[in-house]
């Protein structure tokens, strides 16, 4: 059986038992937050029992790292629209300790990427049309630069609507525990 046959056998019973019921809430986020962390899986139950926030509460955008790297790439346009559409107010950007960004190369990527059957021709492709592959798939040196890296950028977008407040945290994937690195002041 694979994984996904597991997982649509336990939603077929999730739903006959209407086990969603107490997760029913509206696509507005409740404390008007959009959070932007990263996809690490330490942090999936971690991240909002340490903020308190519960299904309804955020909007949350998980990136490799909690970067944002580009302004006009689809975790930035996520964030505008949480902004506007969605009637988020503040945007936390939190990156945790012992993130697997730190110290990443683009080119170790390329490697495992060509070890599992993408064609070096590919690759190769890209660079000649002038994509950096190896540079968009770096990581970062330390995550806290990272975090702020990305506060800057979320704050310096021309299309961020003006006096929105944004902040810059790390979370203790062990424990919990948050650390300040950047608070936004109107």
């Amino acid at each position: 059986m694979s994984r996904l046959e597991e997982i649509m056998g336990y939603n077929r019973q999730f739903i006959e038992g209407k086990e969603y019921e107490p997760f029913i809430t509206s696509k507005y986020p409740n404390k008007k937050l959009v959070i932007v962390t990263c996809m690490d899986t330490r942090l999936i139950e971690l991240l909002p029992k340490a903020l308190h926030i519960k299904n309804g509460d955020a909007k949350m955008i998980k990136t490799a790292g909690a970067l944002i790297t580009h302004p006009f790439g689809s975790a930035m346009k996520s964030v505008l629209v949480a902004l506007t559409m969605l009637k988020a107010e503040e945007v936390l950007v939190i990156g945790h300790l012992e993130c697997g960004m730190i110290g990443l190369h683009g080119d170790q990527v390329v490697s495992q990427l060509e070890e599992k059957g993408v064609a070096k021709e590919k690759i190769e492709t890209l660079r000649h049309a002038g994509i950096d592959v190896d540079h968009w798939l770096d990581g970062c040196d330390q995550i806290e630069q990272g975090v702020l890296d990305t506060v800057k950028l979320i704050k310096n977008h021309p299309l961020l609507p003006p006096n929105t407040l944004v902040h810059g945290l790390t979370i203790d994937p062990k424990t919990g525990e948050l650390t300040l690195l950047h608070q936004d002041q109107l």
